[in-house]
């Protein structure tokens, strides 16, 4: 920080003007003798330094002070900071080297190694070259480093407290300290209603500033403002700025504050969610009664209504439902996110989101999607700074470039690794042509009358196998697969198992193509398994149409079984010949978009947001005088 420029006089005279007693400084008051206790308390700064005391003190010391602590003492001899565990700068003749007393040396560079960053390095040579600046303190030390310095001949300062335990507190220099003492300083009254000032108002107006330039479009410019005036303590800039910090990193475990906002009724539908689904992401138990906190003193019936917003994000039953235009666009996206079209639903959210206006004026953005179990998922980091870039409510601006979309054509993606293909190396997947997603549990579902599921709820990090709804009702032999169900930008409607537990297609292998089929339209099953040292790769295809299968193959390593006319497209003998497993997977992928327009939503599979559906057992049952054997493996502790 440059010093050139900055006016010392000026500063500590605002300061010492602005002060009042903080509510802890005014208990104490209570307990003394009016206005003279008050009158010596405000006594912040000190007569200046002259020009020849500071010069004694740098011969005394040996070194010239650094500029912005050596233009302080010249105008401040001097500085009461009781808002601190610092109490008290001493003056120039009070000022004196450390001289590590405590001996932090010694552990401080016992803990270097080749790794250790260059801070570090200063930090353990810190304690035995620091100036001391404070003469009062909570067992806490003031330390100006002449061997941490930067490019305008400042020195950093540091900040120890003896008794937290924790590594010292950095500042860049002398004056970056005092600006930080000082916003503190506001801090600590920033809600006494006699606490108004010049400082304070200019504040309040860059928080309204910040306001506007949120909704037009320009949200980094906003995010600089409330930084600011959040330090300073200023109501309202703790909320606005929680809202523009969800949705430009992201949603993630743990904690998450807007301030008194959370307070206001008004604002439930769009604050209270996202700290629903932070908490659910919070892997820590939360053992007790109410542990839902939401960072401010809120009546009866915004706890309730905060519970039950909680329950319903974390069963997966919340759903994002504004009102007016921008809330018909969201149903809209919805539905088109419901079946995998994320990026579709991206793009009727971002045409709509001029309309979206705010209930009350401190709400920056539609936080509530982030929530929403399908759109949630749609609303990416990068998408979200799209929206926050997007002018809004009312607001004119430049709209933002459009973000790439996120899902590739076709199912060559599927050809690389991916975390939705975890652990078996296998996946497989149903397409049917002509019908609609409701109508798979109809064509190949395994309970009769049974619809659709809403997917698990998944924590963070989440894999398929982790949250897959296992059934322990089949018989040995079956072969039931947990689906997800979507549509394809092509309108076939398609279930995709991502983790095939089983090795591949059997003898007792039917495939569920044929019954997909009957509706009238084509049906395509594809199952692809990758080998590894002691299996060789599998591709099975079968095609039906009406009730009956086409033509069908299974390649297991070089051997192959096929039936029927086999396009020649499709044709295992040129498509599936030559090159490793993961080329012949990628021909195969690519062969299947070219004869039939087939593709699947990656994004939406890897959030995991389609409903789920388990089908009937794509193996038959043995037939009479027909072996089928298998095992099981139980692990438990060995007996004694």
């Amino acid at each position: 920080m440059d010093d050139n420029g900055f006016d010392w006089g000026t500063f500590l005279r605002r300061w010492q003007d602005e002060w009042v007693p903080s509510e802890d400084e005014a208990m104490e008051l209570e307990e003394e003798e009016g206005e003279t206790a008050l009158s010596d308390l405000a006594a912040l700064g000190a007569p200046p330094a002259s020009e020849a005391e500071v010069a004694d003190a740098e011969r005394r010391l040996g070194t010239r002070l650094p500029p912005s602590y050596r233009e302080f003492l010249l105008a401040s001899n001097g500085w009461s900071l009781r808002d601190d565990s610092i109490y008290q700068l001493g003056a120039a003749h009070e000022i004196g080297w450390f001289g590590d007393p405590f001996g932090m040396t010694p552990m401080y560079r016992e803990n270097l190694d080749e790794r250790s960053t260059e801070q570090e390095v200063l930090l353990a040579g810190m304690w035995q070259r620091a100036l001391q600046l404070e003469t009062d303190s909570d067992m806490s030390y003031a330390l100006l480093d002449p061997g941490d310095t930067d490019e305008h001949g400042e020195w950093a300062l540091y900040v120890y407290k003896g008794w937290s335990g924790e590594y010292p507190d950095r500042y860049p220099s002398f004056r970056a300290y005092m600006q930080r003492r000082y916003e503190s300083f506001h801090s600590e009254r920033a809600r006494l209603p006699e606490f108004v000032n010049d400082t304070t108002r200019a504040r309040d107006a860059d928080v309204a500033r910040a306001r506007e330039e949120a909704l037009s479009g320009r949200w980094e410019a906003a995010r600089e403002l409330l930084e600011v005036a959040r330090r300073y303590g200023r109501p309202g800039a703790w909320g606005m700025l929680g809202q523009l910090d969800v949705l430009s990193r992201g949603v993630s475990g743990g904690g998450m504050f807007f301030g008194d906002l959370v307070a206001d009724p008004r604002c439930a539908d769009e604050l209270v969610p996202v700290m629903a689904l932070a908490r659910v992401r919070d892997s820590r138990p939360h053992p007790g009664g109410h542990q839902f906190p939401l960072g401010a003193e809120t009546d009866d019936a915004v706890r309730a209504a905060a519970d039950a917003i909680l329950a319903q994000v974390r069963d997966g039953s919340y759903r994002y439902a504004p009102g007016g235009d921008f809330g018909q666009a969201v149903a809209e996206a919805r539905e088109a996110a419901r079946w995998g079209d994320t990026d579709g639903a991206w793009r009727v959210i971002r045409a709509a989101l001029p309309s979206w206006s705010p209930p009350v004026p401190q709400l920056m953005a539609p936080l509530g999607l982030l929530a929403d179990p399908v759109l949630g998922p749609v609303v990416t980091r990068e998408r979200g700074r799209e929206l926050l870039a997007t002018p809004r409510a009312g607001r004119a601006g430049v709209a933002p470039e459009p973000v790439p979309d996120l899902d590739p054509p076709g199912l060559s993606w599927l050809a690389e690794a991916q975390r939705w293909n975890a652990p078996y190396g296998s996946y497989r997947c149903l397409w049917v042509e002509g019908v609609e997603p409701e109508a798979l549990p109809g064509l190949v579902g395994q309970d009769a009358g049974a619809g659709l599921t809403a997917p698990p709820v998944r924590p963070a990090g989440w894999f398929p196998h982790d949250v897959r709804r296992q059934r322990d009702d089949s018989a040995p032999w079956e072969d039931r697969a947990v689906v997800e169900v979507g549509r394809t930008g092509s309108g076939w409607a398609f279930g995709f198992d991502p983790a095939a537990g089983v090795r591949g297609p059997g003898r007792l292998f039917v495939s569920p193509a044929i019954e997909a089929s009957r509706g009238g339209g084509r049906a395509v099953v594809l199952w692809i398994r990758r080998g590894r040292d002691d299996l060789p790769a599998l591709f099975h295809l079968s095609v039906a149409e009406r009730g009956e299968e086409l033509y069908a193959y299974t390649l297991r390593g070089t051997d192959v079984e096929r039936s029927g006319p086999v396009p020649e497209a499709l044709d295992p003998a040129p498509v599936l010949s030559g090159g490793d497993d993961t080329d012949r997977e990628r021909r195969l992928l690519a062969a299947l978009e070219r004869e039939f327009g087939l593709s699947l939503p990656r994004h939406a599979l890897a959030e995991g947001i389609l409903p789920e559906l388990t089908t009937r057992s794509w193996n038959r049952a043995p037939r009479e005088g027909e072996g089928f054997s298998y095992a099981t493996i139980s692990v438990g502790r060995p007996r004694a």
